[in-house]
């Protein structure tokens, strides 16, 4: 597939790596010539320099005959207009933008696109997704990382492993048979920052940072084998009252059982326009950082701090400072993926990467064929794909032990019907049966061709 990618930002680079790798023919297309070098230099594409919303520019880095473009620059009018050049001029069939500003996300808006008058096939919401990152945080948080899977009846949980744990040392099979009834899976396990799929016979270790996928009802037993308790959270501090702290303010004055939440804004206009939008929540104007205002905000006493500002370093500080304070939970807003390794040492529970979030929501687009999700793991290193089996898959009518899978490739869970079930190796697939897959990257274009899907885009 010729795809065009406008913006070679962390978004557009990560997005240009991955469909890069899975050999697509891509462009990446920027104003800076940095980005745009760094992009040809490191990756299989191919780049051009210029404003991407030009018609000249856009002819130039192959729209003719694209088809595909995916507008990820730091404008959303830029994006709007690369979408309606790349339409009225080129037709090309798929366009995908990224917007940020919640005026282009109001109904109206919404409208406007589905009437065919702006011609974006699918309007991806960093913030919106980001925002509903942190709200299942919040529901799980125990968990360093969670995804819902199987329309929210699956969930895939990150959990680090302590020396309290009490299943360390035991090997994955005995797991299964100690706890038959667990609807629970681990299919991947970072150790010494290498990410891996598990053999059956391996062992969890202290340290290990685990993905367990598992049935939505056995959340709480699954936390709880791996040394982790279930918290409510009913206090939460979320500092940033930005656009993702905004939403997040927004779902929790929604939620059905009473969530007390406190918001801390340096920006005093920004702090106004949030407490005139929200009926429940306290906004205070102030430093995140700040010692005073955390104790005015009652951080000791709160269950979640939720660290959403628009700057990397400033979440991880405040969070920090949050959990010196007494708080018992720590969630913190990280867009740069080098600064992951350091939330073990600066004692953060878990952290939302909304570049990752992002690159999913296309990539779950772009494969959009019989793939129903995709959720990117790490910095691109493994994905989880939830796809449903196709009568003329190689999968249909094959028990799971029967099927040529690759190395580095574990089935999480197959749900029949409404039914989620725990995969073993006798379990039959069937046409219409969904499977999640944990696959590690250099592997998604074999498991798609199992999939049929590779061949099955548009």
């Amino acid at each position: 597939m010729k795809i065009i990618v406008c913006g070679a930002g962390q978004v557009g680079w990560q997005i240009a790596r991955q469909l890069s790798g899975e050999r697509n023919d891509v462009t990446v297309v920027d104003i800076n010539p940095e980005l745009v070098r760094r992009a040809t230099e490191t990756l299989d594409v191919q780049g051009v320099i210029g404003f991407a919303s030009y018609p000249d520019v856009l002819k130039r880095a192959g729209a003719r005959d694209a088809d595909m473009i995916i507008a990820a620059t730091h404008s959303d009018e830029v994006n709007m207009v690369i979408c309606q050049v790349a339409h009225s001029i080129f037709s090309i069939t798929r366009k995908v933008a990224r917007l940020r500003a919640q005026s282009y996300l109001d109904a109206i808006y919404a409208d406007l696109y589905r009437s065919g008058h702006m011609p974006i096939d699918v309007v991806i919401s960093p913030e919106r997704e980001v925002a509903e990152a942190a709200l299942q945080r919040l529901a799980a948080p125990s968990a360093f990382d969670t995804e819902s899977f199987m329309d929210g009846k699956a969930q895939l949980l990150g959990i680090a492993l302590e020396e309290d744990c009490p299943v360390l040392d035991t090997p994955l099979r005995q797991l299964n048979e100690l706890f038959s009834t667990l609807r629970a899976i681990v299919v991947g396990i970072r150790r010494g920052g290498k990410l891996f799929v598990p053999e059956p016979e391996a062992r969890l270790q202290a340290d290990d940072k685990i993905y367990v996928f598992t049935h939505s009802g056995d959340v709480g037993r699954a936390l709880e084998i791996f040394g982790k308790p279930v918290r409510k959270q009913e206090r939460v501090v979320i500092i940033g009252g930005g656009a993702v702290g905004l939403q997040v303010a927004e779902a929790l004055e929604r939620q059905p059982h009473r969530v007390r939440a406190k918001m801390i804004e340096r920006n005093r206009a920004r702090a106004e326009f949030a407490a005139d939008a929200l009926e429940r929540t306290v906004v205070l104007n102030g430093d995140g950082m700040d010692s005073e205002l955390l104790e005015e905000a009652d951080i000791a006493g709160a269950d979640a701090v939720l660290a959403v500002t628009d700057d990397d370093k400033t979440n991880l500080l405040a969070a920090v400072r949050a959990k010196e304070a007494g708080c018992s939970l720590a969630i913190a807003l990280v867009n740069d993926p080098t600064l992951i390794p350091l939330m073990g040492p600066l004692n953060i529970d878990a952290h939302i990467n909304p570049r990752a979030t992002t690159v999913s929501s296309i990539l779950r687009y772009i494969r959009h064929g019989r793939v129903r999700q995709i959720y990117s793991i790490g910095d691109a290193e493994a994905e989880m794909i939830e796809a449903q089996v196709l009568s003329t898959s190689s999968l249909a009518g094959k028990r799971i032990r029967d099927i040529d899978f690759p190395n580095n490739v574990l089935v999480g869970g197959v749900m029949k019907g409404d039914k989620v079930l725990k995969p073993s190796g006798d379990l039959r697939l069937q046409e219409g049966d969904i499977i999640v897959i944990f696959v590690m990257a250099k592997h998604v274009p074999e498991v798609e061709r199992l999939l049929q899907v590779s061949i099955d885009f548009f």
